[in-house]
């Protein structure tokens, strides 16, 4: 979907959209103050005071009808030059203004925009009159407080876009319902998934039988993958001493993102937020020759980052999250074919799970901020370069971005494409020469010597949740057959005629290992049915006189209005194929 923030055009009309949002609340609300109102990717916003008023949703119709009003009367938009003092006059009612303005310089000029009786404080630019701002939408209000600052008032925060015509604002709003359809955290809260409270606190989920299930199910998944491939997993605490992540480096360069240090027997301890020096010290406990090489450590961890309470979203972006990661320690001379391995393994996964539409990045240092990262610029040359020939000799399409490496290595990023037209990174791979270096690793080479190991750190599921939230979107909640936390769903039409056969087909499906469940609520038929399609179970199954002397089922796949009759033995085995080949 479009970024309107980046659209020239767009941007220029939803800033100018944003004023005329502003104009029209100060002639409903005389005593308004306003901070401030950008265009940001999907539309614009404004921050305002209203004092004790508050505006709700439902009074979005009046607003607009006033923003209409004053769009018709097709008034110039002029823009003004002020200077300081002048500015400090005009808005001398408005103390967001007057904060504003005091940001400028004495001998700076301050410009500002009027259509009609109104006027605001804007660099600009702005459409020429209010006439062409006729196709938009208000689409929301939040509380925001002033600056972004905890400490100051909250603001209510008015969403609205803008569109040149009709058509495109119609269809920008088709999407955003359709976003709202595939919500993870709608669709989370419906199907039973997962769960926020507030009592456990803000990013910390609690994950519910039927998310545990799916949880359980991606660990197996990628788990059996892995040992296939010659990792070995291991466990490590939640929790490291910050003399660790003091050498690993992220003391220094992580430390905002961390949870607080804790002080525990007179040793200061933190909630780790990745697991790679754990893994340093795992592979330091033992000898190593080049004859070993590659070591590939893997885990399943749970991790703690302290992510900004504006930035928590669902299970997307949690402050608790789980990470299926690794770490591969090689030779230098195995970083191509270990580079190699890896790529072959997140196309492997991504060919199970559908994903046909991603790309990738190749994510470098920022050369004018040196200060963010670990080492000299000589191996950020060295492994960057290594990077970029790697890609070139398998031959993979990729883009440069520069600025969003990790602080101790470049890394490639698999961007894949939601169905909502959002990049996810789902995938990183990440070379690093620095932190063997920091806990003094090695390995003896074939002449004898002790050498540094190289690594690669990996994560093909990347966060356990994200990925999850992920395929709620893609689907719609509708995961495959062998990932629903419920496949099947029996219901007998008459419990008192139906349910012993129900009960024994339950049990045979069930030694089958099929995740089954049996609706032998006293509700009608008709309602269990349609609750069972809003539950997303792949499998419904309608029992009767027929099914139970033919030794049959009446199936319904979700989504289809057709109903099958078969053999219970041909269905156990149509459900075990589609489960064993992970049919999508």
């Amino acid at each position: 979907m479009i970024n309107i923030k980046e659209d020239v055009k767009l941007n220029v009309l939803n800033h100018s959209c944003a004023h005329l949002l502003a104009h029209a609340i100060k002639h409903l609300h005389p005593n308004a103050k306003f901070w401030v109102g950008p265009v940001i990717e999907n539309g614009f916003y404004y921050d305002i005071d209203l004092g004790d008023e508050v505006i709700r949703e439902e009074d979005f119709p009046l607003i607009e009808k006033e923003m209409k009003k004053i769009s018709k009367s097709n008034k110039l938009i002029k823009r003004i030059e002020l200077s300081k003092n002048e500015a400090l006059d005009i808005f001398k009612d408005d103390p967001y203004k007057i904060d504003l303005i005091n940001g400028f310089s004495d001998n700076e000029v301050i410009t500002a925009y009027r259509q009609d009786d109104f006027i605001d404080l804007c660099r600009g630019p702005h459409v020429e009159f209010t006439k062409m701002m006729k196709y938009f939408k208000l689409l929301k209000v939040s509380g925001a407080y002033y600056k972004g600052d905890s400490k100051n008032k909250v603001l209510q925060r008015i969403y609205g876009v803008c569109f040149e015509n009709e058509a495109d604002l119609s269809e920008y709003l088709n999407y955003l319902e359709e976003m709202k359809e595939r919500d993870h955290r709608k669709l989370g809260k419906e199907l039973d998934i997962f769960m926020i409270s507030d009592l456990v606190g803000k990013g910390l989920p609690l994950w519910l039988p039927n998310g545990a299930t799916i949880r359980r199910l991606l660990q197996r998944y990628i788990t059996d993958k892995e040992v296939s491939l010659g990792y070995q997993h291991v466990v490590t605490p939640s929790l490291g001493s910050v003399n660790l992540y003091k050498t690993s480096g992220h003391w220094a360069h992580y430390k905002d993102d961390m949870f607080p240090m804790m002080k525990l027997d007179d040793e200061e301890y933190v909630l780790r937020p990745m697991n790679c020096p754990h893994h340093m010290l795992i592979y330091k406990n033992s000898l190593h020759s080049y004859r070993e090489l590659p070591i590939k450590i893997a885990e399943i961890a749970n991790d703690f980052r302290y992510e900004a309470s504006g930035a928590v979203c669902g299970i997307e972006r949690a402050r608790a999250f789980t990470q299926n990661d690794s770490h591969i320690f090689c030779m230098p001379s195995q970083i191509k074919s270990e580079f190699k391995n890896v790529i072959d393994l997140i196309l492997d996964v991504y060919k199970d799970f559908g994903f046909k539409n991603y790309s990738f990045r190749l994510s470098l240092r920022d050369k004018n901020d040196t200060e963010k990262y670990f080492g000299n610029d000589e191996l950020w040359e060295r492994s960057e370069n290594e990077l970029r020939e790697v890609l070139k000799d398998f031959g993979v399409d990729f883009y440069e971005a520069e600025g969003e490496a990790a602080f101790y290595g470049p890394k490639l990023d698999v961007q894949v494409k939601s169905a909502l037209g959002h990049d996810v990174t789902l995938s990183t791979i990440q070379l690093d020469y620095q932190l063997p270096e920091r806990f003094e690793l090695t390995y003896i080479d074939d002449k004898g010597d002790k050498v540094r190991p190289v690594v690669i750190h990996r994560a093909i599921l990347g966060s356990l949740d994200r990925f999850v939230a992920f395929l709620l979107e893609e689907t719609k909640g509708l995961l495959p057959v062998w990932l629903a936390p419920v496949q099947v769903n029996i219901i007998p039409v008459n419990n008192e005629y139906h349910l012993e056969y129900c009960v024994s087909l339950r049990n045979k499906l069930q030694k089958l290992g099929i995740r089954v469940e049996l609706d032998i609520r006293e509700e009608k038929l008709g309602y269990r049915m349609r609750e069972s399609q809003t539950k997303k179970v792949p499998y419904t199954l309608v029992i009767g006189d027929k099914e139970v002397e033919s030794n049959s089922v009446n199936y319904r796949l979700h989504g289809n209005k057709e109903t099958k009759i078969i053999n219970t033995d041909d269905f156990c085995s149509l459900i075990i194929e589609q489960i064993n080949n992970k049919s999508l």
